[in-house]
């Protein structure tokens, strides 16, 4: 029940794989790094270069992310891994001094408040600083690669989709084309108090399962989550019970409160809040997570989105389709137009697609 990240999912599919690396990976097949101390610069363009400690950090930082996935990269991939790296690096030069002061401005906004989230979804300050210290960067350096990363993919939204509009007539074709899409299935929305029987988690092994609490500890919690469930029945306001005493870092400081349909949660919260009334308190609901009091908030039956609902929705998802289809070759351009030279030959052999 909590995140670490916020992912931007309109942005990444507009960028059609441009931010999304290669998957055929060997979990068993080694792949470290190799060091070059030689810091040549691999690629030129109008306006910018880029060094080989450049690309060599990009190849860490993905290794490493394919790493904490339990994959390595094969020694027959890598040079096809580092020209795709070199290719990115050399888009995002480019898409990032197109960017206008409104795109600064609002992508500096977005990047201070993920990782604001970030932080306020950690299980504790000392797993948050652990994890930016997972991957291998300070936290300033893992600012200003997402600054620049969501940068360029602002500036790629705008020029790809501008000038494209969608008529309701289209809007309405496709609506009436994929009825599945619009049905909403029921939903609740509840508010919780979770009393964790489960140890802190572990920040320097972050793969590793909490383990539960000793018996003892155990039935400590167990007390005082029924006493705190005596105060909610009494009436005192819910919402600060939340904020002093829940240990769930994904709804805490947002009053515990989550909305979802069937077949999301654990069994026994979804059973549980599902039966509650509005305004109604659940007896003490223990799952793996712990034991948790569950206020029910409100119900939404299931229900078929009207188009008027789903237009605008429909529109921006046909706008970025259409725009998809211009993007290779709006990249191509841009590199054209930039004048990129990649300077070593075994970076320089023709990639499938920029995007692909």
């Amino acid at each position: 029940m909590n995140r670490f990240t916020k992912l931007n999912v309109l942005l990444a599919a507009l960028a059609l794989g441009l931010w999304q690396w290669p998957s055929a990976v060997d979990a068993a097949a080694p792949g470290n790094p190799a060091v070059n101390f030689t810091d040549s610069v691999v690629a030129t363009g109008k306006g910018f270069e880029i060094k080989r400690s450049q690309l060599d950090d990009a190849f860490v930082s993905y290794s490493a992310g394919i790493a904490a996935n339990g994959g390595s990269i094969r020694e027959d991939q890598r040079d096809g891994v580092r020209a795709k790296l070199l290719d990115h690096l050399i888009i995002t030069k480019i898409l990032t001094e197109k960017a206008t002061s409104d795109d600064k401005a609002g992508t500096r906004k977005l990047v201070d408040d993920d990782i604001a989230d970030a932080r306020k979804s950690a299980p504790s300050p000392e797993a948050f600083e652990e994890k930016v210290k997972a991957s291998g960067m300070t936290l300033e350096q893992v600012r200003a690669r997402a600054y620049e990363e969501q940068l360029a993919r602002r500036v790629l939204e705008r020029e790809t989709t501008n000038g494209i509009t969608i008529s309701d007539d289209a809007a309405k074709k496709f609506y009436d084309e994929n009825p599945s899409n619009f049905e909403v299935p029921e939903q609740v929305r509840v508010s919780h108090i979770l009393i964790s029987t489960l140890e802190p988690a572990d920040p320097l092994n972050q793969g590793v399962p909490p383990r539960p609490l000793p018996p003892e500890k155990k039935r400590e919690k167990e007390k005082l989550a029924r006493e705190i469930k005596a105060r909610a029945d009494k009436g005192e306001d819910f919402a600060k019970l939340v904020k002093q005493y829940s240990d769930d870092p994904g709804s805490k400081d947002k009053g515990g409160e989550y909305t979802f349909p069937r077949n999301q949660m654990v069994p026994e919260f979804e059973a549980a809040a599902f039966s509650l009334k509005t305004n109604q308190i659940s007896d003490i609901v223990e799952t793996q997570y712990g034991y948790h009091i569950i206020k029910g908030l409100d119900r939404f039956p299931a229900k078929h989105e009207s188009f008027a609902e789903s237009k605008a929705k429909i529109q921006a998802y046909l706008v970025e389709k259409d725009a998809e289809k211009t993007v290779p070759a709006y990249l191509d351009k841009l590199k054209a137009d930039a004048g990129v030279k990649v300077l070593d030959s075994e970076l320089s052999k023709p990639l499938p697609s920029a995007t692909k």
